[in-house]
């Protein structure tokens, strides 16, 4: 295997799946994972929501074991399995003892390469995920998000929801199910990831055993999405308050910019962060706020959330969009300190978390054909200037804000919104 870093392998297999491994030697568990290039942002409208249902019925069956094999398998051994869908990747993973690691890889390697989508687990798994998309519909929190994705990029499939529409979730069938797997299952698809004090060789020869017959076949890329930029707003009269979610386009994960990361940071990460201090501390408009950063494959997206009561809520949003206005013509060195050290700090901790340390370099050789290191993260990081952070939010401006607003949202909010951010 390649050194990557001082702890960190990669090797690709002969029909491309690609191999991490991540030295853990002061650890007595294992940490392997699953990473499929294929999520919400690779589906058709008329498919939206697969990606998540087959994230949940792969564990339902395979061609040599059923649900409750499947979960026996690793329970019996003390492991932790679990999965998840997101808008440019789905991950499969399992976490025990070390010296189960090499069961382990072949255990997701039969799900993820042999799953069999039986009948009546499915229409059982159909009721659950019914289950959760009512609750997620019930969410005005969710909703927003949801909102502000279709208001800054329309029809493109980044902005479809993860959960998919409830008429999909009710009507996709065992045919669409194995047909989409069989289509994006594929070996350049494909990184496996194991962490733990095991021998990195040795993972490798059991990644190949395990993976050796994945199908061929070609990167699953998604175009770069065009910023649109709109407002929406939806009444939820189940919520007491308004739930404001507004943001704009920064660069995709492709551009290796992180002035927009660390323009987030420094206006609202933390307590002494000026949108805390802005909104919180100095006028009491909402117990939280947050801004961030969210940098995928096919697009980027500087988020500002916060949610406060309906009578708070236009002074709420005059006051966030002062702060950016404020924060792209002037930077305190202060916070730009503080925020190249809270960046730094949340991206060691990350290395101590061998799962979130897999998936960024998974993340890494699907977008970018390689893994950074963590050397190249942090002094990327920290070599952000003043005048960068500033021109991010100037260029951010200059493409103009989207804005979804859910809870308790007063009649005519639409157009006061349109007014504010001047659309």
């Amino acid at each position: 295997m390649n050194r990557i870093d001082t702890d960190l392998h990669a090797a690709t297999l002969a029909n491309g799946v690609r191999v991490i491994a991540l030295s853990q030697p002061h650890l007595a568990t294992a940490t392997v994972a699953v990473y499929l290039r294929s999520g919400s942002a690779h589906e058709p409208r008329a498919l939206s929501g697969i990606s998540h249902f087959a994230e949940h019925m792969v564990f339902k069956g395979t061609a040599t074991r059923n649900a409750g094999r499947i979960n026996l398998d690793a329970e019996r051994l003390g492991a932790e399995v679990n999965a998840h869908t997101d808008k440019d990747h789905s991950a499969f993973h399992i976490r025990g003892l070390a010296a189960h690691a090499a069961p382990f890889v072949h255990m997701l390697a039969d799900i993820v390469l042999r799953p069999a989508f039986p009948a009546d687990e499915l229409e059982r798994e159909r009721q659950v995920l019914l289950q959760e998309h009512a609750e997620d519909e019930d969410d005005p929190v969710s909703t927003a998000f949801k909102l502000f994705d279709r208001a800054c990029f329309g029809s493109h499939p980044v902005a479809q929801a993860v959960i998919g529409p409830r008429r999909n979730v009710e009507r996709l069938g065992r045919a669409a199910l194995q047909a989409w797997m069989a289509q994006q299952v594929t070996a350049p698809n494909l990184v496996v990831g194991v962490a733990g004090p095991m021998p990195a060789d040795a993972l490798l020869h059991e990644a190949e055993r395990a993976f050796a017959d994945a199908a061929p076949g070609t990167p699953n890329v998604v175009e770069t999405a065009t910023y649109s930029g709109d407002i929406a707003s939806q009444r939820q009269d189940g919520s007491s308050q308004t739930h404001l979610v507004l943001g704009f386009p920064i660069p995709p994960l492709a551009a290796e910019d992180p002035a927009a990361t660390v323009a987030a940071s420094l206006l609202g990460d933390g307590m002494s962060s000026p949108l805390m201090q802005a909104v919180r501390e100095q006028r009491g408009l909402a117990y939280y706020a947050a801004c961030s950063a969210d940098v995928l494959d096919m697009c980027g997206q500087f988020v500002i959330e916060a949610s406060t009561s309906p009578a708070q809520f236009d002074e709420l949003l005059a006051v966030v969009l002062q702060l950016m206005q404020r924060q792209a013509e002037t930077t305190d060195p202060v916070d730009l300190e503080r925020a190249h050290n809270q960046l730094a700090v949340r991206r060691l901790r990350a290395q101590e978390k061998p799962l979130r340390r897999l998936e960024s370099a998974a993340l890494d050789l699907f977008a970018l054909g390689r893994v950074r290191t963590q050397a190249e993260h942090l002094d990327a990081l920290r070599s952000v200037t003043a005048p960068q952070v500033r021109d991010a939010l100037g260029r951010m401006l200059a493409a103009g804000a989207s804005v979804a607003v859910t809870g308790q949202v007063a009649r005519g909010t639409r157009d006061k919104l349109r007014r504010a951010v001047g659309r």
